[in-house]
C-alpha cells in the first residue's frame, strides 16, 4: 500500500509509538514502591529524619551542625547554644521534646565528660533527666524528675525576638520580669551520686522542698531524714547523736 510506505506516515507512526512507550515507562516509575537503600558505613555532619510532609521528627548531628530551638517547624536561635552533639527529639508538630546529647575532653582543667538523656513536657521544657557530669574530681550522676507550669516556652523566644535590638542589660530586665510573672519549675525527685560523693533519693513537695532524704554518706553513714516545710529535721533514722 502506497499510504503506509509513505516516509511521512513513517515518521509520524514512529513518534507516536515513542511517545506512548515514553509516557508508559514514566507512568510505572511513579508507581514502583518506595525502595530501601543500604549502606556499609555513611560519614555526615547531620541527618534530618522528617514526616512525608516534612515535619522534623528527629535531628542526629556533631556540634557545628547543631539545631536551635523548633517550635511547630520553626527554628529559633538556641539561648545558650548547643555545645554538643548527638539526638534531637520532636514531636508531631515540629516542637522539640527531648534529647540525648554529650561530651567530653580533656584541657589544662582537667577531663571532663557529659552525658544527657531528657524527655520535656508540651512546649516546655525537660521533665525527666538521666545525666552524667564530670569536671576533673567532680563527678555526679543522677535521675531528676521535675514538674514544669503550663505556660509555653514559644513565650520567651518570642520575647527574645521582640528585644534583640535592646542592650544586654535591658533584655536581662525583660526577662526578669517574664520569670516574676510565671511560675518556676520544680524539682520533685533526685536520685543519684552528688558531688559530694554521697548516694541520695530526695523526695520533694511541690514548691521543690525536701521531705524525705535518704542517703548514704562519702563516709558510709546511712540515714534517713523527714523534713517539714521549713526544711527542718522532725524525725531522723539513725537518731542525730548529743
Amino acid at each position: 500500500m502506497k499510504f503506509l510506505s509513505n516516509q511521512k506516515f513513517l515518521a509520524i507512526y514512529s513518534g507516536a509509538l515513542t511517545i506512548v512507550f515514553a509516557a508508559s515507562v514514566l507512568m510505572g516509575a511513579t508507581q514502583v514502591p518506595a525502595h530501601k537503600t543500604k549502606f556499609e558505613e555513611i560519614e555526615v555532619q547531620r541527618i534530618n529524619i522528617v514526616e512525608p510532609d516534612g515535619t522534623l521528627r528527629l535531628v542526629v548531628s556533631d556540634t557545628a551542625r547543631a539545631p536551635g530551638a523548633y517550635f511547630h517547624g520553626k527554628e529559633y536561635p538556641h539561648p545558650g547554644g548547643r555545645k554538643m552533639g548527638g539526638m534531637i527529639f520532636f514531636n508531631d508538630e515540629g516542637t522539640e521534646n527531648g534529647g540525648l546529647i554529650f561530651d567530653g575532653a580533656k584541657d589544662k582543667n582537667g577531663n571532663s565528660s557529659s552525658g544527657h538523656l531528657s524527655f520535656d513536657n508540651y512546649e516546655q521544657d525537660q521533665v525527666m533527666v538521666l545525666e552524667a557530669d564530670q569536671v576533673g574530681e567532680r563527678k555526679q550522676s543522677f535521675l531528676r524528675i521535675m514538674d514544669r507550669p503550663s505556660w509555653s516556652l514559644l513565650e520567651i523566644f518570642e520575647l527574645f525576638e521582640k528585644n534583640k535590638n535592646l542592650s544586654k542589660e535591658q533584655q536581662q530586665v525583660a526577662l526578669d520580669k517574664f520569670f516574676k510573672e510565671h511560675p518556676a519549675a520544680q524539682t520533685r525527685v533526685f536520685l543519684g551520686r552528688g558531688l559530694d560523693q554521697s548516694a541520695a533519693l530526695n523526695l520533694k513537695d511541690s514548691a521543690g522542698r525536701d521531705r524525705i532524704v535518704i542517703k548514704v554518706g562519702a563516709d558510709g553513714t546511712p540515714s534517713l531524714q523527714f523534713l517539714d516545710a521549713d526544711g527542718k529535721i522532725t524525725t531522723q533514722l539513725p537518731p542525730a547523736k548529743g
